[in-house]
This record gives structure tokens, C-alpha cells and sequence, in this order.
């Protein structure tokens, strides 16, 4: 089994349509359809399910890719650390919840690129669950969660201590404010859990989902009567000003969530990655934590490249 194999397999489980994998690629159709049928003669096996729509993973095909994530994170993190130096540079790719990436990292991201001009920064977005998996897979090399994380790969550290609130377009008493629709993002949003443990202590066991891609599309859809949401405070900030939202409180312990900046614990750390760690307690106002990235004094020297 070669690893070219499984990343032309790692690509078509992704896209699901063998053109699309081989444009992105930049392989021939046909050679793709060939290293597949390879490896599914190599395996003994079908990996793929093929329908008018285009493919999906047979059983087997799902253990595979779980495996081939791996090897693939493996050799990528092996590349990063041959071609490593001293100096930040070269790609960096960063996740975080959209709350976090609108309104927490802006100042720090730009601080980041002004210091270190040679490292290709790319920023994902998306809710915790997805990022610990693209983490975990090592697709991203970190990212900021709202969420506690115990997988025993994962090592993270506490950054924002953040208060919620439940928003709505006016004032509102409780009882009406359960039977509003709900917007949110879709599941694995842990904003979403909270939300929805409020309304199921509040006696709704069912309230009505309305589920959008973004953080502006949620907040005009408050803004405009069409529901309630919950947000940090520091996003809905400046719409509390202007008037354009309420806030309304939560009850004690479930009005505070913690994002966390975690990454993979065997993963190496490239420059640029120590880097933006290190400048975590100094932009973001990082609470100590007993679990924290940088473990003592010696690794942040290295990672200073001391």
C-alpha cells in the first residue's frame, strides 16, 4: 500500500466524484480511477459505493480513511519538521469557532503577520467538534475551541473566559423567549449544546432549529424578529449599543464558556507554530492553566528558537 495510494483515496472519499479529485489533483480521470481500483484489488475489498449522485465509503472504505488520516498527518508533520528552521516561516493553518475569528483573533492575527511577514497563515472556521477532528487528523495544526477537549491526542490550554447571554430582537419576559425558534449553527456548536440544555430546563424538549452558516447571517435573523440566539457578550456588544439586540441572562453555570486553543501532543511543532503559541499569553489575555501548551522553560525557549 503506498502513500500516494491513500492520498488519491484520502481525495476522492473528500470529494465524493472522481473528476472533482482528479481536478484537484491535476491527475487524468482515468489514472485515478486506476490507482483506486488498485488499491481496492491490494485491500481485497470495495471501498467506495458507487451511485448516479458519485461515491461514498463502503464500511471498509471508512476504516481505511481513519488509517490513512493518519499516515498522511504523519508524513505531512515529518515534511514540516525536515524542512523546518529557526525563523517562522512557510504555511501555518490555524481553526477556530466563528465567534472567536470575528472578534477575538483579528488584532492578534494581524500582530502575528506584521512579526512574521514569511508564514503563510491560513485561518479555517468552523464549530468545535469539526476542528478537534481536523486537528486530531492533522489537517489543522491548531485551533481555538469552545469546549472542553479530552481526547488523550489533544493537549490544550484555557485563552478566552467568555459570559453568554441569550439574545433576542426586544425585551422579552422567559416564557416567551422558549417558544421563540432558535438560530444556530449546525450540531457539534457549542453554543448550541448550552442553548438547547437552557430551553430543555426551561420545559421545551423540542424547540423549533433553525441552523445557519454564519455568525452575521444569525445575528440578522435575532435582529430581525425571526428568533433567539446565544452569543459571547463581546460579539453582541456593539449591537447592544445600537439597539439591534437584547440580552437576556442564563442561570448560574451555563452562562460561561472557555475557548481553548488546542493541538495534536506528538505533533511537531514547527517555528511558526511555537511562534503563534508564544504569543498566545501576550494577545489574549491567557488564563493559567495546568494543562498549558508550552510546558516549561526550556520548551519556551525552543520554541523562541533559544
Amino acid at each position: 500500500m503506498e502513500s500516494g495510494d491513500l492520498r488519491i483515496f484520502q481525495c476522492v472519499a473528500q470529494e465524493g466524484n472522481l473528476t472533482r479529485a482528479a481536478a484537484k489533483l491535476g491527475y487524468v480521470q482515468s489514472n485515478v480511477t486506476a490507482r483506486i481500483r488498485h488499491l481496492e484489488s491490494e485491500v481485497g475489498t470495495p471501498l467506495f459505493i458507487r451511485h448516479n449522485r458519485g461515491m461514498t465509503l463502503s464500511p471498509a472504505g471508512e476504516t481505511l480513511l481513519t488509517y490513512a488520516d493518519k499516515i498522511i498527518g504523519l508524513l505531512n508533520d515529518a515534511s514540516r519538521a525536515l524542512q523546518a528552521t529557526n525563523t517562522p516561516s512557510g504555511p501555518l493553518q490555524i481553526g477556530s469557532i466563528q465567534t472567536a475569528a470575528a472578534v477575538r483573533l483579528p488584532r492578534l492575527l494581524a500582530q502575528y503577520y506584521s512579526q512574521y511577514p514569511d508564514v503563510s497563515l491560513a485561518l479555517a472556521t468552523g464549530h468545535s467538534q469539526m476542528l478537534i477532528d481536523q486537528v486530531i487528523g492533522y489537517e489543522l495544526e491548531g485551533a481555538f475551541i469552545g469546549c472542553s477537549c479530552d481526547h488523550p491526542d489533544i493537549k490544550s490550554v484555557d485563552v478566552f473566559d467568555e459570559e453568554l447571554y441569550v439574545v433576542s430582537s426586544r425585551p422579552l419576559p422567559e416564557e416567551e423567549l422558549i417558544r421563540k425558534p432558535i438560530l444556530v449553527y449546525s450540531m457539534g456548536c457549542s453554543y448550541r449544546k448550552i442553548l438547547e440544555d437552557w430551553m430543555l430546563l426551561s420545559g421545551v424538549h423540542r424547540p423549533v432549529i433553525m441552523e445557519f452558516g454564519t455568525l452575521e447571517a444569525i445575528i440578522s435573523g435575532v435582529a430581525s424578529g425571526m428568533g433567539i440566539s446565544l452569543l459571547p457578550e463581546i460579539v453582541i456588544h456593539q449591537h447592544l449599543q445600537n439597539g439591534m439586540l437584547r440580552k437576556h441572562a442564563l442561570p448560574e453555570g451555563m452562562n460561561r464558556m472557555m475557548t481553548r486553543f488546542i493541538t495534536r501532543k506528538d505533533a511537531f511543532v514547527s517555528s511558526a507554530l511555537g511562534a503563534f503559541i508564544a504569543m498566545l499569553p501576550q494577545r489574549c489575555d491567557m488564563i493559567a492553566s495546568g494543562d498549558s501548551l508550552v510546558e516549561n522553560s526550556s520548551e519556551r525557549a525552543l520554541l523562541h528558537g533559544k
